[in-house]
């Protein structure tokens, strides 16, 4: 169709609007300048369109409020949305940064690559599949890369299983209230992706980690999977969402305002 416009829409895409001084690493700024390392995030698409449908179910101006979105999955990553733009996210250069994913080492002290690519005389390219493949909550757990089954572990009393989901529920929480400071304030939290819309017990544990801020979890309200829901009490401080994300209607809304 060598007539037709055609459109790329990126993840990274959402995320150009955070400022330099939240995406530049504090390494030598070199290499910033000769290979563009920097935060890029990721997700974006999903981050947007929920945030947007948060608006429109609040019949709000997105523009007035403060969203923190957590898209939640096999991949996971927490944004700071403040006035509709992405002022913060969690993912960094490459989709490896930020909380522990399933099979992903999420943020890391980075001697631990170098101490053990020394230890066990590992080449980057070993060292990146440990990180990509072998790492995250499954790593922890001992169990296989299915955030179902080591919940369910979990559930069970699993010791490993007990301390992957709690780690990766602090790792959420603190992200939350750090961006919280990021944009001096947050109306609401959005729970998306996978294990966002459907973990109701990973829900409740992140929120209830978050009560010094106000928030009000409603258990009964929460018992929901897939589905847009209000899911906290009507006197939390800051209200939380389930909202399914649909990044297939926001790359068609995208493509559609591109080619107006």
């Amino acid at each position: 169709m060598p007539n037709k416009p055609m459109v790329g829409v990126f993840d990274t895409a959402f995320h150009q609007s955070i400022p330099k001084e939240r995406y530049i690493y504090p390494i030598p700024y070199e290499y910033y300048e000769k290979y563009g390392v920097r935060k890029y995030g990721f997700h974006g698409t999903s981050h947007m369109f929920v945030s947007k449908r948060l608006a429109e179910i609040e019949n709000k101006p997105i523009e007035s409020m403060k969203i923190i979105t957590c898209h939640l999955g096999q991949g996971s990553s927490i944004c700071a949305i403040e006035g509709g733009k992405s002022v913060d996210t969690s993912m960094g250069l490459t989709p490896l940064g930020g909380i522990p994913m399933v099979t992903r080492s999420g943020d890391l002290d980075p001697s631990i690559l170098l101490y053990l690519m020394k230890k066990e005389h590992l080449s980057p390219e070993e060292m990146e599949d440990i990180l990509n493949k072998q790492s995250g909550v499954q790593a922890i757990s001992g169990l296989v890369p299915d955030f179902r089954e080591i919940e369910n572990a979990s559930n069970d009393g699993e010791e490993r299983a007990k301390i992957a989901i709690s780690n990766f529920k602090y790792s959420i929480a603190s992200y939350i209230a750090k961006y919280a400071v990021a944009m001096n304030g947050v109306d609401a939290i959005v729970f998306t992706g996978g294990v966002g819309e459907n973990q109701i017990n990973i829900r409740r544990g992140i929120c209830e980690q978050l009560k010094f801020m106000g928030v009000e979890i409603d258990v009964e309200a929460n018992q929901v999977r897939s589905e847009e829901k209000l899911v906290s009490k009507p006197e939390s401080k800051i209200k939380v969402y389930v909202i399914p994300t649909n990044e297939e209607l926001m790359i068609a809304k995208e493509t559609e305002r591109l080619c107006k």
